[in-house]
């Protein structure tokens, strides 16, 4: 083999370079990683198998095997079981490298995308004064890698907090401190197969990123019908050897269902009687407006309830701030395997903790709760005004509603429109594992929308609904009047879920 020449494997062009440089497979991690930092290989892209690029290079399998397992390692490729090894290096290269970064989507002008708060309303300065705070007086033997588990003061803070505001029962040992949800629901999901457990009950439709992070963990995620009254509970008893569901019981995304009171006691009883584990994801409880938030389910049976929150949608992703409470049985565990996470920095940690314990943190949830209120408001108008025809339900709590679309409107087709006008939205059928009962309809976030943005951005998303065959009967706009194929639904009050019509009839 003319190990010199460029060598044309599968799509990847790549450069091995001269044999005498090093050795083959390093030289094959190398041309790998350039080919991905010059953008050729692109996010997402699945590389061949090790055995097909091992042909086409002409060398033994197990370079090509120890090359995909050193970019793995390095951040450059993620692999999963039983799929194909991907691209997942995204950053931009250093400004003065001279080399062009990869290509990145335009920031929306409009952001009705789910799963962002109002980056807007961050609170820098108290952000600011609490790290500042922290800075000047945590001793100086803090500043040392942060212990395993999370810093116990904020592990401490955690508890009282969760105590009082979701009905959590646990001590400060039980809750560690992570990066996010994702990291969470990955660190117990490994957990979880030293115990034997091999498959995970996920809600259909769900937050699609989880049912990945399970995948990726080597366990297989089931997807369990949910309703009007949240997870089908009485479905898991169908699925032989199911121990452990991911359920979202106080709001469940994307449908904005509450889990029924039956249910909850049902799923516990489902949880005693196989063994098993409920992982609670308690992503934006704290944003109800008809009612008080429902307690943590976690609180009814901490034994058998691992909970996961973030800061993700209160204050900002970017913090990378998260944390679960588990039972002991699992605790140990995963304070063992802690020793290699990572941590959100100690002076992060500590920062949150002092606007817990300032009371700061409590205001600004109030202060987002009437502001996400009112938002909500102006944008349910809004819908009614410009497309009086289309179901709106979601909207008792949390920072998204359901826009329910004629069958015959393709949503992929309009979420494409949308974007060309610079609207960001996302389809129902994005959420689902399989379309044997996918849901029609768009999922419309308003947590990251300007307040002034609110019909403007509704004028664009009509735009696009008409654009792909979808046609609504003027609002206050005037203009000629077309039916839809689906049952007008009037917005509801402000605080109540309109009704939602079910394809499947029930």
């Amino acid at each position: 083999m003319r190990e010199s020449q460029t060598n044309l494997a599968g799509d990847l062009l790549l450069q091995l370079g001269q044999p005498g440089d090093s050795p083959l497979h390093e030289r094959v991690k190398r041309a790998l990683r350039t080919a991905i930092r010059d953008g050729r290989i692109e996010v997402g892209t699945a590389l061949p198998p090790s055995r097909q690029l091992a042909g086409d290079l002409g060398c033994s399998r197990w370079a090509v095997t120890e090359a995909y397992s050193q970019l793995i390692a390095e951040g450059y490729l993620e692999a999963q079981t039983g799929s194909a090894t991907r691209v997942r290096w995204t950053n931009a290269l250093d400004a003065g490298s001279g080399r062009r970064a990869p290509r990145q989507a335009p920031e929306a002008r409009f952001d009705l995308g789910p799963g962002l708060p109002d980056l807007r309303a961050f609170p820098r300065r108290r952000w600011a004064e609490a790290v500042r705070a922290q800075v000047t007086t945590t001793a100086f033997t803090e500043f040392g890698y942060p212990p395993p588990g999370g810093h116990l003061r904020l592990r401490r803070t955690l508890v009282a907090y969760l105590g009082r505001s979701r009905g959590v029962v646990a001590p400060p040992e039980d809750v560690m401190v992570c990066t996010s949800v994702t990291d969470g629901v990955r660190r117990v999901c490994h957990a979880l197969r030293t115990d034997g457990i091999t498959a995970v009950g996920c809600e259909e439709p769900g937050w699609t990123r989880l049912r990945e992070v399970i995948r990726a963990a080597g366990l297989d995620p089931v997807p369990v019908r949910t309703d009007g009254g949240g997870l089908r509970v009485d479905e898991l008893a169908g699925h032989a050897g199911l121990r452990a569901v991911l359920t979202s019981p106080a709001h469940q995304f994307p449908l904005g269902s509450v889990l029924a009171p039956e249910r909850r006691a049902a799923l516990l009883r489902w949880a005693r009687q196989v063994d098993g584990v409920v992982l609670e994801d308690d992503y934006d409880a704290e944003f109800r407006y008809d009612r008080r938030p429902v307690a943590a389910l976690q609180g009814m049976d901490p034994s058998r309830v691992v909970l996961f929150k973030s800061l993700s949608k209160i204050l900002s992703p970017a913090l990378g701030i998260g944390w679960l409470v588990a039972p002991p049985r699992w605790t140990r565990y995963l304070h063992r395997s802690d020793q290699t996470a990572t941590q959100p920095p100690t002076l992060d940690q500590l920062a949150f903790a002092e606007l817990l314990e300032s009371g700061a943190y409590d205001r600004h949830l109030r202060a987002c709760r009437k502001r996400y209120r009112n938002r909500r408001d102006a944008l349910v108008q809004a819908l009614a005004d410009q497309l009086p025809g289309a179901p709106v339900s979601g909207i008792a709590a949390g920072l998204h509603l359901i826009l329910r679309l004629p069958p015959t409107v393709d949503t992929a087709a309009v979420v494409t429109a949308a974007a060309a006008r610079s609207l960001r939205i996302a389809g129902l059928t994005a959420y689902h594992a399989t379309e044997d009962h996918a849901d029609h309809g768009l999922v419309l976030g308003y947590g990251n929308l300007a307040d002034g943005a609110v019909r403007e951005a509704v004028r664009h998303l009509r735009g696009a609904i008409e654009e792909c065959g979808g046609l609504m009967p003027r609002g206050l706009g005037g203009g000629p009047a077309t039916p839809v194929s689906a049952a007008p639904v009037s917005a509801a009050p402000a605080g109540q879920d309109a009704p939602t019509p079910r394809a499947d009839g029930r």
